[in-house]
């Protein structure tokens, strides 16, 4: 049985896939698996990951459900009790599963482990990912939901979690066609202790010319995940904060997307005293002048200068 299973859900990434595969494959802690679960592809990337030979690499194919679907039979065809996930657009470095592993080693009975990662935007050199409190820590996070306000402790392409976590509380939802992660992320942390270190061993690829997210999915799920967590909310202050902050995102890209209504019901369920004065100056912003400010932060971003609201 090997230690780790490496779940890489794959939709038409034909031209970044292998890359993603050879990253995982020259890992210096080797006993793992890699299921690739192919979502539907229409493009060559089955045929891509196919070429490869190597043993560890198993395929399954299902018809196009979406990224949780796949994740989550990733998660039922693993053999090892420790499930890691990579996105098949995304990097990781040589030891990352083996400062997983040391991490586990350190901290047993955590719910989520996670190591720090590299943002690239585009053809940017990589930006080192900044979470308050945590920019040079390892160990056991005191505050998920605090220490996760300007960016995320957990990303899906740096998290390791144990299969039993997923028996416990089940896995992504498949009803959510975006924020699935953000989703689990918060059910396993309100339940589980969270470990975490600030090295960064993945790189986050993160391309504007993809249209990851639509209208649409905000609408939808910006509802949903917090009427799941509504009544835990009203108790719990650091939750509630780490709430705030990602209406407030998704307010944004409710206005910059023209949908009004859903701008207004995030923008009221703010408590506007938990943002800084970046923030609250966005959100009165009228949609024309985020167009022009988000056109900015990506010329900016490409002569490697990141500009971001989480920080004053």
């Amino acid at each position: 049985m090997p230690f780790f299973s490496v779940v890489i859900p794959l939709y038409n990434k034909e031209n970044y896939i292998q890359d993603t595969i050879e990253s995982a494959l020259n890992q210096t802690f080797a006993d793992f698996e890699i299921i690739v679960v192919n979502d539907g592809s229409t493009d060559e990337s089955l045929n891509v990951v196919e070429n490869n030979n190597d043993s560890r690499i198993k395929t399954h194919s299902i018809k196009n459900s979406g990224v949780s679907r796949a994740r989550n039979i990733g998660i039922q065809k693993a053999k090892s009790d420790y499930i890691v996930f990579l996105d098949a657009d995304d990097l990781w470095e040589k030891n990352h599963l083996e400062e997983l592993y040391k991490l586990l080693k350190a901290n047993p009975d955590c719910g989520i482990y996670a190591m720090g990662y590299l943002k690239i935007f585009n053809n940017s050199k990589p930006i080192k990912a900044s979470f308050h409190g945590h920019d040079n820590f390892c160990g056991i996070v005191e505050n998920f939901f605090l220490a996760s306000t300007i960016d995320c402790i957990a990303w899906t392409s740096a998290v390791m979690i144990p299969k039993t976590i997923f028996n416990t509380i089940g896995g992504f939802n498949e009803n959510m066609r975006s924020v699935q992660d953000t989703d689990l992320w918060i059910r396993i942390a309100l339940k589980y202790k969270v470990s975490f270190c600030s090295k960064p061993t993945t790189y986050k690829v993160i391309r504007y010319e993809e249209n990851h997210l639509s209208n649409y999915a905000f609408k939808y799920d910006g509802e949903e995940i917090y009427k799941n967590f509504k009544n835990e909310e009203k108790n719990n202050l650091p939750l509630k904060k780490y709430l705030d902050f990602n209406r407030f995102s998704m307010a944004i890209e409710c206005k910059i997307n023209g949908d009004k209504e859903n701008y207004e019901i995030l923008r009221k369920s703010i408590d506007k005293n938990h943002l800084n004065s970046k923030q609250k100056l966005l959100l009165i912003i009228p949609k024309i002048g985020l167009v022009f400010l988000k056109k900015v932060q990506v010329w900016f971003i490409m002569i490697n200068m990141y500009m971001t609201p989480f920080k004053n």
